[in-house]
């Protein structure tokens, strides 16, 4: 069976709309496999800042904006999930189909259709062309990457390949913004006739993911396409980075390195960051009404320079193609518990966010499989857990080095609670897979990119919209939280004068449940702290600035030495671990439920998680009071 669908001419010359003439188009459809270079284009296009990655999975939800930079602002652009085909396995497909038929609510159906395929790669991205052509609106083909196809002895007949796919072929390098201007010219094209001046094109059986393939393969053999080489030393690092043995031991190596950089380098900056946020910290204090507030959220702000140095190292990691390795290594892992090898791509975008790694779990086609994944999501150690981690461990932890000045023990310690929660996953997953959510094995398809050097600017804007999201979780979120528990720090008012602490609405909160935190070895102070983080991880650092109350001039180790004199350090890794361990951020639990479409998964979540997490700081408190 196959089907016949209406396309445009490549070869039409109809020419543009004539000036003054309002153009029928409103909005286009950008679509593409993973790694195709999608993303990209689209920043290209319409000047937004998106994440480009080298893995499947990053564009989860279809993305829109005003393509300005082809001087088209009266058009919107949506960015759809990079998908290997429109198959309905997974919510990527239905996303993406659903906006292409117009079915997705609040969105218009697309007027045309953008399609990039990565020009070194044609035989499995061609795939995609013939279930996209089928649904019969006007596309334009983009072989992206032309520059590395030629580079490495690469070659196409872009007009026979227009004539075989009846419809337009460009080449173009959305990275250096090459070949673009045929994109206004097609889109004037499409925009001014009153059809689409179709013509049927033989396409192959679309439910035959073989018959998809045999076609794409025929396409470019007619088309005289010459595959081009894999670069030499792409080859060469492949043969070492993903050999059997040496491949984990490498990345094992990568990240201790990274987390002996964040603090090696991190703590220097941070105490820098303290001494400006206390010039600051000046001026505040006209505006508000007691220095606990402004104590509170610089509590949280002086652990910025750490941040940004942990997603600068993910970010050439992930941009140079090596992290799409590391997922390739850990499907043998992810397999040994029951999960897909796409599970770690989730699980590895969690240690930034929860929120958006759950949401990646949409190119997960077996649904058993992908709710598994967002149950043990939370479980990785994302950003939000850094300042308390950095806090307990600057406090309690000495810089000792070893390996001759290597490695340090505080990165020792933070990197083992990374790993603590990492284990946690694959725990819970085993478990999982063991029982309720056991399903059948389905493959895992990888396209390794080729390895590149990471560029400046998507670095930099990576790292500003990071900054930028922090900056204003920490003045909306973190100062409305830090406020609430000032607030409630000096009510009741009692002859015209504040409560003191002890006996405030907080103080009395903290001391009802200081008894079921107290075998942990956490007081009411650390109790409040754990109430407040339930909002957000790094809200419990700001609180307890508020309530110590410390010196803003001796800020940061002010509130360390509080610390070492409220807690032993049997209490102090206590928590460190609840943090590894609890669910602590309604964030993700909302998103959790939106995508599960239920309120008992999340609440099951979120009372196995608080469980663990008790148990684990107990057991801690326990054993370190004991031997230390």
């Amino acid at each position: 069976m196959s089907c016949h669908t209406p396309v445009l001419d490549p070869l039409d010359q109809t020419p543009a709309a004539a000036p003054g003439k309002k153009p029928r188009l409103r909005t286009v459809a950008l679509i593409g496999p993973p790694n195709s270079g999608k993303s990209t284009l689209f920043n290209r296009l319409t000047g937004m800042r998106q994440k480009v990655a080298n893995y499947p999975g990053v564009t989860v939800e279809h993305h829109s904006g005003r393509m300005k930079s082809i001087g088209r602002s009266d058009l919107t652009l949506i960015d759809l999930p990079g998908i290997y085909s429109l198959a309905t396995y997974s919510e990527d497909a239905r996303v993406a189909v659903d906006v292409l038929t117009g079915k997705m609510p609040g969105v218009p159906r697309p007027d045309c259709v953008l399609l990039v395929l990565d020009a070194t790669h044609m035989n499995r991205q061609l795939m995609l062309a013939a279930p996209v052509f089928s649904i019969g609106l006007p596309t334009l083909v983009l072989l992206n990457m032309a520059d590395e196809m030629e580079a490495r002895g690469g070659a196409i007949d872009t007009l026979a390949l227009a004539k075989e796919l009846g419809h337009p072929v460009a080449l173009i390098s959305a990275a250096h913004g090459k070949g673009l201007d045929v994109i206004p010219e097609f889109l004037a094209r499409a925009g001014s006739r009153p059809d689409d001046g179709s013509r049927p094109v033989q396409l192959p059986v679309l439910q035959s993911a073989a018959s998809c393939r045999n076609w794409a393969t025929q396409v470019t053999a007619r088309t005289k396409y010459q595959s081009p080489a894999v670069a030499l030393w792409t080859r060469r690092l492949d043969s070492v980075l993903l050999n059997r043995i040496a491949g984990p031991l490498i990345f094992l190596a990568v990240v201790v390195a990274v987390f002996q950089v964040v603090f090696t380098i991190g703590q220097p900056l941070s105490d820098g960051l303290g001494v400006l946020l206390i010039r600051l910290g000046t001026h505040a204090a006209l505006l508000l009404p007691d220095n606990c507030l402004w104590n509170g959220v610089q509590s949280v702000l002086v652990f910025l320079p750490q941040i940004l140095l942990l997603f600068l190292f993910i970010g050439i990691l992930e941009d140079s193609g090596y992290l799409a390795r590391a997922a390739l290594i850990a499907d043998r892992v992810m397999r040994a518990i029951g999960l897909n090898g796409k599970a770690f791509i989730p699980l590895l975008s969690a240690y930034a966010c929860a929120v958006p790694a759950i949401m990646a779990t949409r190119t997960i086609e077996n649904k058993r499989e992908r709710i598994a994944t967002i149950l043990v999501a939370p479980f990785m150690t994302c950003s939000a857990r850094l300042p308390i981690y950095t806090l307990i461990i600057a406090a309690f932890i000495p810089n000792r080095l070893f390996l001759h000045g290597i490695i340090g023990l505080r990165a020792l310690v933070m990197l083992g609670l990374y790993a603590l929660g990492f284990l946690a996953a694959l725990v819970t997953a085993r478990m999982l897979n063991s029982s309720v959510m056991k399903a059948a094995k389905t493959p895992f398809i990888l396209e390794l990119p080729q390895y590149r050097w990471p560029t400046v600017q998507s670095l930099g804007l990576r790292l500003y919209d990071r900054a930028k999201l922090f900056l204003k979780k920490a003045g909306t979120i973190i100062l409305g939280v830090t406020f609430l528990i000032w607030v409630l720090s000096v009510l009741p008012i009692h002859g015209g004068q504040f409560s003191d602490m002890a006996s405030s609405i907080i103080g009395r909160l903290g001391h009802w449940i200081e008894p079921v935190i107290q075998p942990l070895g956490f007081n009411w102070k650390i109790g409040i702290g754990l109430i407040s983080s339930i909002v957000a991880r790094e809200v419990i650092v700001g609180t307890l600035g508020t309530l110590y109350g410390m010196d803003p001039a001796t800020h940061s180790v002010a509130l360390q030495a509080a610390l070492r004199h409220d807690m032993t350090l049997g209490g102090a890794i206590a928590l460190v671990v609840f943090f590894a361990f609890a669910m602590q951020c309604t964030s993700t639990l909302a998103v959790v439920r939106r995508e599960t479409n239920s309120w008992s998964l999340p609440a099951l979540q979120f009372g196995y998680m608080t469980a663990v997490a008790y148990a684990a700081a107990l057991l801690t408190n326990q054993v370190i009071t004991r031997l230390f």
